[in-house]
């Protein structure tokens, strides 16, 4: 079993690489109007970029709006196309205004992984399993700050793909207060041997009372499919009358493609009037 689960992450790091190398559409994505400010983390122990955008309106209104924050949050990463599929989606009157709030990488691999004891994950990168301090750095740091620029109403959101998926994912199941509407594409549930994936049942048991939405999908990646399917039969047949829930199955869509073929779906679900 070790060694079948072994195979499946070399293949699933081994297609990622070549997708993200060789198959990647190479994109030319406008970057918005948006604030960009810095806060030095004691959590992470360094100083963090943050990229914020708002709606075109926002200078003229008074409203608080729910805030989106992205993982994975960089102008040269997914922040600017995220942040013009929300102006387009508000444009069109598709969703609810919202703020997207962008955590550029320092250390990607660190900050979106949990621990484990595998040590085939542990050479994805030097330094892994940072996700508990990286929290951290959003719910003590990241939130007070942005609730001190901008106003906020309480409702917060994440979305992210691949690792940052993985750590929606483990944010979901481990600590759910601290969203209420999570979004992750092709979640990097194969880490640390499926952990979330074999203890969902559990973190489910203790699901709170204050309602709370989840949109998840999987591309065609073997590595990732598996594990995306097996959390939707967890759903299934887990009685949660507070938790609203959509998986999207994705076969025609792979690693390098899945975010932005499903983006608006997700933010329609997850945000619509």
């Amino acid at each position: 079993m070790k060694s079948i689960y072994k195979l499946l992450l070399i293949f699933g790091l081994f297609t990622c690489i070549v997708s993200c190398k060789n198959n990647l559409p190479t994109y030319n994505d406008p970057i918005p109007k948006h604030d960009t400010f810095t806060i030095n983390s004691k959590n992470v122990n360094e100083t963090r970029t943050i990229n914020v955008w708002v709606p075109d309106n926002y200078s003229t209104s008074t409203d608080s709006l729910m805030v989106m924050y992205m993982p994975d949050g960089g102008t040269k990463e997914d922040f600017p196309h995220i942040a013009n599929t929300l102006a387009e989606l508000i444009q069109s009157n598709k969703i609810t205004p919202v703020i997207l709030v962008g955590i550029e990488n320092t250390q990607r691999r660190r900050d979106l992984t949990g621990k484990t004891e595998v040590e085939e994950d542990k050479k994805i990168a030097p330094i892994v399993g940072g996700s508990t301090e990286f929290r951290a750095f959003l719910k003590d740091e990241l939130f007070p700050e942005i609730n001190k620029r901008y106003r906020t109403t309480n409702k917060k959101g994440i979305i992210g793909e691949s690792l940052a998926g993985l750590f929606v994912i483990e944010t979901f199941l481990e600590h759910t207060d601290m969203f209420d509407v999570y979004i992750a594409m092709d979640p990097s549930l194969w880490w640390n041997n499926k952990y979330l994936i074999r203890t969902a049942k559990d973190d489910l048991a203790k699901f709170p009372s204050t309602p709370k939405k989840i949109w998840f999908a999987g591309s065609q990646a073997t590595d990732i499919s598996a594990s995306t399917n097996q959390l939707a039969e967890i759903l299934k047949t887990t009685h949660l009358p507070n938790l609203e829930w959509t998986y999207s199955d994705e076969p025609k869509e792979d690693h390098s493609t899945i975010y932005r073929a499903t983006k608006e779906k997700a933010l329609i679900w997850a945000l619509k009037k």
